[in-house]
């Protein structure tokens, strides 16, 4: 079981630690307003109301004992650096921390973090793409230049297996999934619809109208097929 400590629990900070909880993850919660950390301490392993640029109090709840620590204050420069500072004095084996500008970035790359997670910029990136690859209907960043695009099939793929379009060969792409939503009857006979996530579908699977599939490659290829 992973250990990791969530620094700072605005909506993205609140966010990570609950997911990672969910995910099977031992948390520690911890931000210096008492009241976001009342509103989350029953959704972690432990929360703490304490200031993370005091040592004392950090090492006070064991942060040197997580396996990572992720430090999302965002709306705070100064108490993001010195507490990522302050987790690298300690010891912390591994630190993630939030950047909110270029010059903070450059900052924590000199203070050797292990990874740099910019929101603003990485939304700029998703926005970008998804106004340039309009059939795009969500984009996820895997790395520079690649990523993973949902796009409903194009109606001339429909009824056509994946064997037969061959979108590596043909597009430079892997299919890793398929979206489906199937209209069917409910039990007071009211029309619903049942979505389905198939993931590695089989070669002969044809494809149907309606379909979301997930592609994987570089941004440029993923363009070229959405607007095929």
């Amino acid at each position: 079981m992973r250990y990791v400590a969530v620094i700072g629990l605005g909506n993205f900070g609140s966010t990570v630690a609950r997911e990672l909880t969910e995910k099977g993850a031992k948390v520690i919660a911890i931000d210096k307003d008492r009241e976001r950390v009342e509103a989350i301490k029953e959704s972690v392993s432990y929360a703490a109301a304490l200031d993370s640029i005091n040592q004392a109090a950090l090492q006070s709840v064991g942060i040197q004992d997580v396996d990572v620590a992720i430090v999302c204050i965002g709306d705070d420069i100064e108490a993001n650096l010195l507490s990522t500072l302050l987790l690298k004095k300690i010891g912390v084996k591994r630190i993630w921390a939030r950047a909110i500008s270029p010059l903070q970035q450059e900052i924590l790359r000199s203070l050797d973090v292990d990874e740099i997670v910019s929101l603003e910029e990485e939304m700029g990136r998703i926005v970008a793409r998804s106004l340039v690859s309009p059939g795009v209907s969500k984009y996820i960043s895997l790395e520079r230049d690649h990523g993973l695009a949902e796009i409903e099939v194009p109606k001339d793929l429909v009824g056509r297996t994946i064997a037969e379009i061959d979108f590596r060969k043909k597009y430079h792409i892997n299919m890793a999934a398929i979206r489906r939503r199937t209209p069917q009857i409910d039990d007071r006979g009211e029309r619903t619809v049942k979505e389905t996530f198939e993931v590695a579908p089989a070669p002969d699977e044809p494809l149907g109208e309606g379909d979301v599939l997930l592609l994987v490659g570089s941004d440029a290829d993923i363009r070229k097929f959405s607007e095929r």
